[in-house]
Order: C-alpha cells, then sequence, then structure tokens
C-alpha cells in the first residue's frame, strides 16, 4: 500500500492531485488491460471492445446514443487513463483517488454550477469476491457525468455482466433511464453480490459451531480466519452507507429525481447488509467463547479422571507403604494368608470408593 501512494504521490511534500500530463509519466503495472465501451438507448444498443482509445475518442459518439458507458478493466496503462481523463476533464484528485488502491468508499462531486469543469460525481467502491475460501476485495472507480459513466476496475471481474444483459434486452428499464440510472444499476449490482458471501459465512459459521460441539480440536483457526472475513466484510460495507445516502439526499445535475428514489431500496439493501454483518461478527466471537469453554470442559473432565484414579491409589499406597518398611516384627509377615489378605483388602477399598463416588455422581 504504502508503495503504492509513492509512485502516485511521488516525494513527500509533492502537491496533491494527478495532473493529465503527468499521468504518462507514471510508472505502469503488469497485466492486460481491457477497454469496452457501451452505447444505448431506448431503440438501439452498440457494444465495442476499444484497442486504439485514443483514435476512438476523437470520434463523436452516434446521435442516437442516451447513455456511453466505458469500462477499464486493469490499470496498468496510464496511457489509457490518460486519454480518458483528459477527454472528459476529470479532476486530478479524482485522478489520484483512482490510481491509489486503498481508498475508503466514497462519492465526490466536482465542477458544475458554472465553472469550467464539467459536472461530475466520483465514487469510489469496492467489489468483494471468494478466491480460495479467502475474502478479497478490490476497488471501482466511477464517474457519472450527464450522459456518460466510466468505470476502472483493477482486473477483470463477472459483477458487472448481468447489468450488461440487462442493457442488451429492449424495453428493459435500464434503457429507458438516464446514465444516473446506470450508476444506481452498477452499485446495486456489488451490493446485491454481497449476499451470497454473506450466506456463505453463515452456513461457515453454522460448521465451526458443530465441530466444536463435537470436541475438534481445530475449529479456531477457521474461527480467526471468519472473523477477519468479516471485519473486512464490515470495511467496505459501512462506508457504502454514507455514499448511499449521500446520493440519496444530496441533489446533484447529473442525479435524476427517477435514480434517487430507486437509491432508497439501495440503501435498505446497505443497512440489511450491516445488520447481517453485525449479527455474524457477534456470533464469531460467540463461537470463540464457546471454543474456550470446550476445551476448558475437556481440560476439567481430564482433571476429574486424574484426580479420581489418584485419590484411589493414596491409600493403596498407603498400605504398600506400611508394608514396605524393613522392621524386623510384623505379626502378618508369619501368616500364609497375609498376602491374598493384603489383595482383598486393597480391592475392597478401591471398590467401596468407586462406589461412593458413582454415587455422588462424580463419574
Amino acid at each position: 500500500m504504502l508503495k503504492q501512494l509513492k509512485r502516485i504521490r511521488g516525494h513527500l511534500g509533492a502537491a496533491p492531485g494527478v495532473e493529465h500530463e503527468d499521468i504518462v509519466r507514471l510508472p505502469g503495472g503488469s497485466g492486460k488491460v481491457t477497454v469496452t465501451c457501451m452505447d444505448y438507448s431506448p431503440a438501439e444498443v452498440q457494444v465495442q471492445e476499444i484497442d486504439d482509445l485514443e483514435g476512438f475518442l476523437q470520434h463523436h459518439r452516434p446521435e442516437w446514443s442516451a447513455v456511453r458507458w466505458i469500462n477499464v478493466d486493469g490499470l496498468s496503462n496510464m496511457r489509457v487513463i490518460h486519454a480518458l481523463a483528459t477527454k472528459y476533464e476529470l479532476h486530478p484528485l479524482a485522478v489520484e483517488d483512482l490510481l491509489h488502491l486503498s481508498q475508503r468508499p466514497k462519492v465526490e462531486s466536482y465542477g458544475g454550477d458554472g465553472s469550467e469543469i464539467n459536472a461530475r460525481l466520483f465514487i469510489v467502491t469496492h467489489a468483494l469476491e471468494l478466491k480460495e475460501g479467502s475474502l478479497h476485495s478490490e476497488q471501482v472507480s466511477i464517474f457519472l457525468g450527464h450522459k456518460t459513466v466510466l468505470t476502472f476496475q483493477e482486473t477483470h471481474s463477472q459483477v458487472w455482466d448481468p447489468i450488461r444483459q440487462r442493457i442488451k434486452v429492449k424495453g428493459s428499464r435500464l434503457r429507458a433511464n438516464d446514465a444516473s440510472f446506470l450508476m444506481y444499476s452498477l452499485l446495486d449490482a456489488i451490493v446485491d453480490r454481497c449476499f451470497p458471501l454473506l450466506e456463505h459465512y453463515g452456513d461457515r459459521a453454522e460448521e465451526l459451531e458443530e465441530a466444536i460441539l463435537e470436541g475438534s480440536q481445530r475449529p479456531i483457526g477457521g474461527i480467526h480466519q471468519l472473523k477477519r472475513d468479516l471485519l473486512h466484510l464490515r470495511r467496505v460495507v459501512w462506508p457504502m452507507r454514507e455514499v448511499v445516502a449521500t446520493l440519496q439526499r444530496e441533489p446533484h445535475e447529473c442525479m435524476s429525481d427517477t435514480t434517487r428514489v430507486y437509491m432508497r431500496d439501495l440503501y435498505d439493501h446497505v443497512i440489511q447488509m450491516i445488520d447481517i454483518v453485525e449479527t455474524y461478527r457477534e456470533l464469531a466471537s460467540d463461537l470463540t467463547e464457546t471454543y474456550m469453554s470446550s476445551v476448558s470442559n475437556r481440560m476439567n473432565e481430564v482433571m476429574k479422571v486424574l484426580t479420581v484414579i489418584g485419590t484411589i491409589f493414596i491409600p493403596l499406597t498407603f498400605l504398600a507403604g506400611v508394608y514396605g518398611m524393613n522392621f524386623h516384627h510384623f505379626p502378618e509377615l508369619d501368616q500364609v494368608w497375609a498376602y491374598p489378605a493384603f489383595w482383598i483388602i486393597c480391592v475392597l477399598v478401591a471398590g467401596f470408593m468407586l462406589v461412593l463416588f458413582r454415587r455422588r455422581d462424580w463419574l
């Protein structure tokens, strides 16, 4: 994280933000960068995968296009980011946040109200995904204009495939609304993707609870992993509540009244998700306490058995110690019945103590 910040901000004391002319001088990374563009209106839709972005941006969009959605998968090619930042006049602070991949989910407003910069809403969120049993998140940046939506992801993801399918369906609500409704749909897809994850962690918590009750010694690692993933999930979900509330509450020229109405439903989903996360975090804490109690109970059982065994052998050890003393005048030593009698007394004493412990429910 610190290396990424240093790469973007440069030396200490550097000016905030990343100017457009400085973007191409930033070191790029590895990985493929894919740029796709979807133009659509109620009547038509066009999907393009762009190889020459700079040449593509020199052409005007089709006259019938009501909304243009440009999605960038991968942030390693600085020329792609420079071309989009220059074409759509993205604010330097927003560009810096776009490249700094540890942002907290937030929403910022730039330009508009008579300023020289076109009005834009800049939204940062995180898409969550399970990979090899662990929770991973990647930053997603969204720029909303009047008729254009720009999205940037670290890697290719299938989180928005349902949105693309809905756009291709003629007569869909997405095709009939503006760019802000597309932005809402993208956020809604990210939030909805979290519910299967919560279901997974709910099932995982039940499995760990069953393992604890069965006396397994291994669940402690799974409990700690569950608590870490839920904490990660909480760090992503909690700021989303403020993001959605801001979009719903504060008017903006790029946000339609229709979209703000739908934001209420998205806000309800986020609140529901937060409640579930908090419930599962409390359950994870209870699992830890249950596991420690189970370990303590097993230890008590072991100590009880050892104590009973020791208690039974105390009088037997006393008898063996008495007859092991080196005295010449032991009356029983010369008797034939003495040795069998010694063992009979030992067996009777041990049996009496076992019966006594059983009646007192100590065994």
